[in-house]
């Protein structure tokens, strides 16, 4: 049974098919903030408004790369396709951001784990620093291309006058403002009692999704076993191919998960 192989492609086609839209033609021009200074917007942010998804309690966490000009976003959240557990839960996706004109800072470039399609525009089209921000991600696929707009706040909510200059911004720039979703940032996991999902560049190597599933089965036993088993059933019925034969031994699945490997290239995601 290829349990985690298709509880991952499953995860990743939920993400994939929420967080932005697609259109005809190229991308809209976007125009980066000028004056940008990339060490006064690392941090954390709170997500606000996104681009068509039914995520929660996303935050976005700027840090610095192992080189200069390099830097790493973080996105967590609290998705839905893992409500199929019990558990509480937090999923952790991790990106690398390049910045190919350093005189032009604000616009950058950059690439997650299950995008196949390559890298991705990541403009600051706006940002105090201290309040609010807002970011646009476009990316061009052949003779279409597929948008996400963010707003962010350093707290967990944002004053509706920031949100309207924003919205505002991005309507001057020709992306629909009314394409964002309201960002829940109440209720949110937190603590030991959760059950953290994380794809980062190494997620996918044999050596770390052994230790992922190891880590995993030590601290939270079957459950495990219950969230892969309740994304591989949803899968199936979404294929058509109904499990007939699922071991009922926790440490067989586990087992077949991990040898099971990570078969599909059509998962990808924009933040």
């Amino acid at each position: 049974m290829k349990t985690l192989s298709s509880f991952l492609f499953l995860l990743g086609f939920f993400i994939y098919a929420g967080a932005h839209t697609y259109h005809t033609g190229a991308c809209p021009l976007v125009e980066p903030m000028q004056g940008f200074q990339m060490n006064r917007f690392l941090g954390v942010w709170y997500v606000i408004q996104k681009t068509t998804t039914a995520s929660k309690c996303i935050t976005y966490n700027y840090t610095r790369g192992e080189e200069p000009g390099e830097y790493v976003i973080t996105q967590d959240s609290d998705h839905p396709i893992l409500g199929l557990t019990p558990l509480k839960h937090e999923y952790h996706y991790t990106g690398e951001l390049s910045v190919p004109e350093p005189s032009i800072a604000a616009r950058m470039q950059v690439r997650f784990p299950l995008s196949v399609a390559g890298s991705a525009s990541h403009v600051i089209f706006a940002t105090d620093y201290d309040n609010y921000a807002g970011i646009f991600t476009c990316q061009q696929v052949a003779f279409i291309h597929r948008q996400s707009a963010t707003i962010l706040s350093r707290r967990r909510d944002l004053d509706m006058s920031y949100v309207e200059k924003l919205r505002q911004k991005l309507s001057n720039f020709g992306v629909s403002p009314y394409d964002l979703s309201i960002i829940s940032q109440t209720g949110c996991p937190k603590g030991n009692n959760t059950l953290d999902i994380n794809i980062d560049p190494n997620t996918f190597s044999a050596e770390n999704i052994g230790n992922v599933v190891r880590k995993a089965g030590q601290k939270l036993g079957d459950g495990v076993q219950y969230v892969a088993s309740a994304g591989s059933k949803v899968y199936h019925k979404l294929t058509g191919n109904e499990q007939k034969n699922t071991s009922s031994r926790p440490e067989e699945n586990t087992r077949a998960a991990i040898t099971g490997g990570y078969e599909t290239n059509e998962v990808e995601w924009i933040p």
